[in-house]
C-alpha cells in the first residue's frame, strides 16, 4: 500500500512538472529590449587599431561577451547615413526602399530634396522650421521597428534618438513612440508634429539641464597624455580641418565653450556630442519606462560625433582616436545604466556602422599611396561638352551622389534620346582617368562592371530618385571638396567594411569570419523576435549568433 502511494506521489509530481515545464515553453520569450547602436563612419578596422586603449566594459565587453561578425559588407552604392540606417533597419536596399540617398534630385522641379523634409509637420520643441519639419514619409518600406509595434499591437515602445535628424527617423519608423534630434540654434533636442504636438515632460527636463554647455565648459583635450595617441597621425597634419576659432587643428581646444556660444554644432565634432546622446538614450528609458514590462520596447541610438569627427580630421588624426576613446568609456557606462536598469541578460544590442570613411589624399600622399581629388568643375565641363555636340545648354540638371541628372524636359524638348546621352557621356567619362567605370543605370544588368560593383549598383538605383548614369572613382580619389578630413560614398573596403556585433539576450558568444550584409542585421533581429520580416527585406538571419 506503501509503495502504491508512493508511486502515486511521484506520477502527480512528474505530471506538475511536466505540466510546469510545457506552461514554461509555451510562453514567448523576447528580450525586455533591443538596442541599436550605429556609430557613425565606423571602420571596421578601428575595433583593433585602438583595441589596447580600450578599457574592458565598453567595446571589449561587446567583444568579449557577444558575437562579431567580421565580414559584413554594405551591399550597395552610394554610402551614405541615412541609406546606411535605413537599410540597417529594413533589411532592404535604396532600389526597394526608397531612401537614395542623404538627398537627391526631383526630376520634375530639378530641386534637392532633403531625405526627411515634411513641410506638411511642424517643428516641437523649436520655431525653426527647417530643424524641426521632419517626417519618415519618403521611406517605402517599413522596419524592424515598425515590425515589433505591429507585433505587439503597439504595446511595444520605440524610441529613436541621434544628434542627426535622419538618423533619428528612419531608423524609428512610421509609426513610433518618439524620435528626437538635435537643434543646433537651441541647444535642444527637438521632433515634429508627425509624432506629437509637444515634447514629453522628461524631454523637457533634459533639455532644462543645459547639458551640452555643460559638457564643453571645459574644453577637449586627450583623455590620455597625448604622446600615447600611437595610432594616428601627428596632432598638427596638413590634412586635418579646423574646429570653430581654433588656428590649427591640435589639441587642446581651450576655446570650445566660447566657439559653442557662438556656433552650437561645433559639439558635432567632439567626443561631447556622443556623451550627450547617450545621456538622451538613458533619460528616455526612464521617461519611457523602456525595458520594464513584459513586451519588448526598441531604442535605436545614433551616435554622429565620430562622423563629424571623421569628416573634419579625417580617420588618422588624434582627435578622432579622441573620439573612440572617450567613446568606449561612454558605452561602458551606457550598458550598466541598461544592467542597472533593465537587467543584465535582459536586453539585446547591435553594434554596427552606416559606412566607413577614406584615408585623407593627404595622408595617403605622404605615405606614397595611390590617390588624389576628382570632379572639380565637372558640371560646367560636361554640359559644355554636350552643348558643342547637341547644342543644348544645361542637358546635366546634377550632379550627386557620384550620379548624373540628365534634364528630362530640355531632352524631351529638344527631341534627344536619354539612353543615346547618356551612352555619348558614358564613353566621353571613360576615358576620364580617374574614374574607374562609368554606368548608364538603365544599361546596368548589360554592363561589363565586375561584381561585387555591379550588383551593388543594382542594389542602389532607385529609377524613381536616382540619376542616370552612376560614377565609380579609382580606389582612394576623393571629391574635391574634402581637401581636408575626409568623406565616403563608394563601394570599396573603407566605406562599405562595418562592424557588426550582437551582445546580451539570445545572443551566443564567440566570432565569424562568413560573409555577411548590412542587410542581415533587420532578420537577424526579426528572428530572434520572432517577429515579421520588415516588407522590402532582402537580408538572411546570422543564425550563427543566436542562440544560449
Amino acid at each position: 500500500m506503501f509503495r502504491k502511494i508512493q508511486m502515486l506521489a511521484w506520477v502527480v509530481a512528474s505530471t506538475l512538472t511536466l505540466n510546469a515545464q510545457k506552461s514554461t515553453s509555451t510562453k514567448l520569450e523576447r528580450p525586455k529590449l533591443v538596442v541599436g547602436l550605429v556609430v557613425d563612419q565606423m571602420r571596421w578596422d578601428y575595433l583593433y587599431r585602438y583595441y589596447d586603449k580600450f578599457g574592458n566594459d565598453g567595446f571589449k565587453r561587446l567583444l568579449n561577451q557577444g558575437f562579431s561578425l567580421n565580414n559584413v559588407h554594405i551591399n550597395y552604392v552610394p554610402t551614405v547615413t541615412a541609406i546606411g540606417h535605413t537599410s540597417i533597419y529594413t533589411g532592404s536596399v535604396p532600389a526597394i526602399h526608397g531612401i537614395a540617398g542623404n538627398d537627391w534630385t526631383d526630376r520634375a522641379t530639378g530641386k534637392s530634396i532633403y531625405c526627411t523634409t515634411d513641410e506638411s509637420v511642424q517643428p516641437v520643441g523649436t520655431t525653426n522650421a527647417k530643424v524641426g519639419s521632419h517626417s519618415p514619409k519618403n521611406l517605402w518600406s517599413s522596419t524592424i521597428t515598425d515590425e515589433l509595434r505591429i507585433a505587439t499591437n503597439f504595446q511595444g515602445k520605440v524610441v529613436g534618438v541621434s544628434l542627426k535628424d535622419r538618423a533619428s527617423i528612419l531608423p524609428a519608423g512610421h509609426n513610433p513612440t518618439g524620435a528626437f534630434w538635435f537643434d543646433d540654434s537651441s541647444g535642444n533636442f527637438v521632433t515634429s508634429s508627425y509624432y506629437m504636438n509637444d515634447l514629453p515632460q522628461w524631454m523637457k527636463n533634459f533639455n532644462a539641464q543645459n547639458l551640452p554647455e555643460k559638457l564643453v565648459a571645459n574644453g577637449w583635450d586627450t583623455l590620455l597624455p597625448i604622446n600615447q595617441y600611437t595610432e594616428s597621425s601627428p596632432d598638427n597634419s596638413p590634412w586635418e580641418g579646423l574646429l570653430g576659432s581654433a588656428k590649427t587643428p591640435t589639441f587642446p581646444y581651450s576655446n570650445l565653450a566660447a566657439d559653442y556660444q557662438q556656433k552650437k554644432d561645433d559639439i558635432r565634432y567632439t567626443p561631447f556630442g556622443n556623451t550627450l546622446t547617450l545621456k538622451l538614450a538613458e533619460a528616455s528609458v526612464e521617461g519611457e519606462s523602456l525595458g520594464k514590462d513584459a513586451v519588448t520596447d526598441f531604442l535605436a541610438i545614433n551616435l554622429a560625433s565620430t562622423d563629424y569627427a571623421g569628416h573634419k580630421f579625417g580617420p588618422n588624426a588624434i582627435e578622432v582616436e579622441d573620439v573612440y576613446l572617450r567613446l568606449d568609456r561612454d558605452l561602458a557606462a551606457f550598458f550598466s545604466f541598461l544592467d542597472a536598469k533593465v537587467g543584465k541578460n535582459q536586453y539585446t544590442v547591435f553594434l554596427s556602422a552606416d559606412h566607413g570613411g577614406a584615408h585623407s589624399v593627404g595622408f595617403l600622399q605622404e605615405h606614397k599611396m595611390a590617390t588624389g581629388f576628382f570632379g572639380d568643375g565637372a558640371k560646367a565641363s560636361l554640359n559644355q561638352n554636350l552643348k558643342q555636340r547637341y547644342g543644348v545648354d544645361n542637358l546635366i540638371m546634377d550632379i550627386d551622389n557620384y550620379q548624373i541628372y540628365l534634364n528630362p524636359d530640355l531632352l524631351s524638348k529638344n527631341k534627344l534620346d536619354l539612353n543615346t546621352v547618356a551612352d555619348q557621356l558614358v564613353d566621353d567619362l571613360n576615358k576620364d582617368q580617374t574614374i574607374l567605370f562609368a554606368v548608364n543605370l538603365k544599361k546596368v544588368g548589360q554592363s561589363a562592371l565586375p561584381e561585387p560593383i555591379k550588383t551593388r549598383v543594382v542594389n542602389g538605383y532607385n529609377w524613381q530618385r536616382s540619376g542616370d548614369i552612376q560614377l565609380i572613382s579609382h580606389d582612394s580619389m576623393l571629391p574635391t571638396y574634402a581637401k581636408t578630413g575626409t568623406t565616403h560614398s563608394v563601394w570599396n573596403s573603407y566605406d562599405s567594411h562595418i562592424p557588426l556585433i550582437f551582445m546580451g539576450w539570445g545572443i551566443k558568444n564567440g566570432e565569424s569570419n562568413a560573409a555577411h550584409n548590412m542587410t542581415d542585421i533587420a532578420p537577424t533581429i526579426a528572428t530572434l523576435l520572432r517577429i515579421q520580416f520588415p516588407s522590402g527585406n532582402i537580408g538572411n538571419p546570422i543564425v550563427e549568433a543566436i542562440g544560449k
